[in-house]
C-alpha cells in the first residue's frame, strides 16, 4: 500500500471511530460491536456505497475515487471544511502529490518582507511550509528568547528547545495546533522527504508529538492566541493574526499582534528599547 493511501485509510477510521450512530442519527446495526463509533458497514449506507467499495477506500485498494464520493464521505462523517480538503488531498492521484512536490528552497516573499519591515513594533515571522524560519524581525526573539535565524525549524524549537515550554504559557494548546497543521502539510505534499522525515523523526522522540498525530487531527495554519511568560517583562499575551501572498500560499507571516492599551501593548515598546540599544 502507498504512503498516501495508508494515510487516507488511518484518517477514515479516525473519523468513523469519533463518530456514533446515534451522533451519526441512525440506529445502530445489530450484533456485537468492536468498533468506538461507527461500523464499516453504517458508514458505507450513510454515505450511499457498497460496504466492499467502502472497505477498499479503507484499506488503500481503490486506487481513483471521484469527488462524489469524497463529497458523500465529507457529509456522512461530518467533517469540518479543513477536513473536507485534506481528505481530498489523502484521496488525490500520486501522480499529482509528485508533481506538487517542491524541490528548490523556499525564497522569503518580497512582498511578505516589506509588510514585516513596517511591523516593528510587535514580533513577525515569516515560516515556510515546513515551519522552516524564512525570515523575522529583531522583537521576536527577545519575545521567544531563542534567535530562531531564517534556516532554523519552529517546528523544531516548539519540541526541542526546553525554552518553549518554559516561555509559552499554553504550549500544549500551541504545539498540539503545530502537529495538526503539519499533517495537513504532509497531505499536501507526501512525497516531500524532508518533512515527513522531520515529522517522523519527532514523533519517535516526544511523546506529545505521537499522541497528537495518532488522533489524525489536521487542521490549517489558524490564530492561536499565545501566552508568553517574559523572565523580566511578565505576562505577554499574542493575537496571532496570519498573512499569505496571493500568489505564494505555501509562505505565512506570522503577526503577533496585541490588544489596544493592554499590559502587553505597554511593555512591548520596552522590549524594543532593549533591542535598540543592544544592537550596534
Amino acid at each position: 500500500m502507498s504512503r498516501d493511501r495508508a494515510a487516507l485509510g488511518a484518517f477514515l477510521r479516525s473519523r468513523r471511530d469519533r463518530l456514533t450512530p446515534s451522533r451519526a442519527g441512525i440506529e445502530a446495526f445489530p450484533g456485537a460491536r468492536r468498533v468506538p463509533g461507527l461500523r464499516r458497514e453504517e458508514l458505507a449506507v450513510l454515505a450511499g456505497l457498497s460496504p466492499d467499495y467502502y472497505s477498499r477506500l479503507e484499506q488503500g485498494r481503490q486506487a481513483n475515487i471521484s469527488d462524489e464520493v469524497l463529497d458523500a464521505l465529507a457529509r456522512a462523517l461530518r467533517l469540518d471544511e479543513v477536513e473536507h480538503a485534506h481528505l481530498r488531498d489523502l484521496a488525490a492521484p500520486t501522480a499529482q502529490h509528485r508533481a506538487a512536490t517542491p524541490h528548490a528552497p523556499q525564497r522569503p516573499d518580497p512582498g511578505l518582507l516589506r509588510l514585516m519591515q513596517t511591523l516593528e513594533h510587535v514580533p513577525v515571522l515569516l515560516l515556510g511550509h515546513r515551519g522552516e524560519v524564512l525570515a523575522r524581525n529583531a522583537l521576536l526573539p527577545e519575545v521567544l528568547g531563542r534567535p530562531l535565524e531564517p534556516g532554523s525549524s519552529f517546528v523544531r524549537f516548539m519540541f526541542q528547545d526546553p525554552v518553549a515550554r518554559e516561555r509559552i504559557v499554553n504550549w500544549a494548546e500551541f504545539a498540539s495546533a503545530t502537529v495538526a497543521t503539519m499533517r495537513r502539510e504532509i497531505a499536501r505534499r507526501p512525497y516531500d522527504n524532508r518533512l515527513v522525515a522531520l515529522m517522523e523523526e519527532l514523533r519517535a522522540s516526544d511523546d506529545d508529538v505521537a499522541r497528537w498525530w495518532d488522533d489524525h487531527g489536521v487542521r490549517d495554519y489558524a490564530s492561536v492566541t499565545k501566552r508568553v511568560e517574559h523572565p523580566v517583562a511578565g505576562l505577554m499575551s499574542f493575537n496571532i493574526v496570519i498573512v499569505c501572498a496571493p500568489h505564494d500560499p505555501d509562505q505565512r507571516l506570522i503577526v503577533y499582534t496585541a490588544e489596544p492599551d493592554s499590559a502587553t501593548a505597554h511593555v512591548l515598546p520596552i522590549l524594543i528599547s532593549w533591542n535598540t540599544e543592544v544592537c550596534p
